[in-house]
């Protein structure tokens, strides 16, 4: 994978939370971590925010974009972990701007992505970073403790670079379903049929690792705004640590590398052999519409 230096950062689709301005949150290994065990990130391991409780006492918070703005225009940007992570979600909005309303008629809306450290207010309500990488419906952004991929690499076994692109695809997933209606519709069946309620978590998570793979599919036809391309490339290792990072993940490895029994009742997520399926589907098709996780016998 290798991201085009000559791309403009465009920084304005983050807000930075991260302490006084951002300045802790350069180093990967930094600051006090995320909260807890392996066990912990099993709550909400990439997952859409449902693992938080809706809360009522959740604000917005303001963020400082000043030094991150002033990081990632700077010549060195792209040695910067939140320098290449905003243009990451800048490569995967461009294409869901044009895809969405190509695949399914409707326009998309942009959503932010939050940098924090260690906790955080949100529209779903307070949030630590043990819950890991989420996606809040009720303010409709991405919230991301960046020591998380650290926590991927040393306790989940997922080291690659391309692991950081995939979980933000994920997460844009989640808000796409947001903006299509199919979140909404999933919690009133869940409200009906609470028998169902993992079976259909499951579907949606699988459907936004589908989601994850057709932006990856498509990712080298992404450009900021003047037209330069976002990536010069995307090999086919690259794939291979999304697919590692997917097995990685699954309910299943989770549970077994937590020292517990494999429970399939429990999963909310999706095996690792199911995760690696529908984003292995999406990158191979590159089209949103084959995502159909509901419909489809997993």
């Amino acid at each position: 994978m290798e991201l085009n230096e000559n791309a403009e950062i465009d920084t304005s689709q983050v807000e930075d939370r991260r302490g006084s301005g951002g300045l802790g949150g350069i180093s990967l290994g930094g600051g006090g971590g995320l909260v807890g065990l392996v066990v912990t990130v099993l709550v909400a391991l990439v997952g859409g925010g449902f693992g938080l409780n809706a809360l009522t006492n959740g604000g917005d918070g303001q963020g400082d974009n000043t030094a991150i703005e002033e990081r990632c225009s700077a010549d060195d940007a792209l040695r910067q972990l939140d320098c290449r992570n905003t243009l990451y979600v800048n490569s995967i909005q461009a294409w869901w701007q044009r895809a969405l309303p190509e695949s399914f008629g409707k326009t998309y809306t942009a959503s932010d992505t939050v940098f924090f450290e260690q906790a955080v207010n949100t529209g779903c309500g307070a949030a630590d970073s043990g819950v890991g990488p989420f996606y809040c419906p009720a303010d409709d952004k991405v919230y991301i403790d960046l020591s998380f991929y650290q926590q991927l690499a040393d306790q989940l076994g997922a080291p690659g670079q391309f692991a950081q692109p995939y979980v933000l695809a994920h997460e844009y997933g989640h808000h796409v379903q947001d903006l299509l209606g199919t979140e909404a519709q999933l919690r009133r069946q869940q409200a009906r049929d609470p028998g169902q309620a993992n079976e259909l978590s499951v579907a949606l998570e699988l459907q936004a690792d589908c989601y994850a793979g057709a932006w990856a599919k498509n990712a080298t036809g992404t450009a900021d705004a003047s037209g330069q391309k976002i990536f010069t490339s995307i090999t086919d290792r690259d794939i291979q640590e999304g697919l590692d990072t997917a097995s990685a993940i699954g309910d299943d490895a989770i549970q077994q590398r937590s020292g517990g029994q494999i429970d399939e009742s429990s999963f909310t997520h999706g095996s690792s052999a199911q995760r690696q399926e529908w984003f292995k589907r999406g990158y191979d098709t590159g089209d949103p519409k084959s995502c159909d996780t509901f419909a489809a016998g997993r």
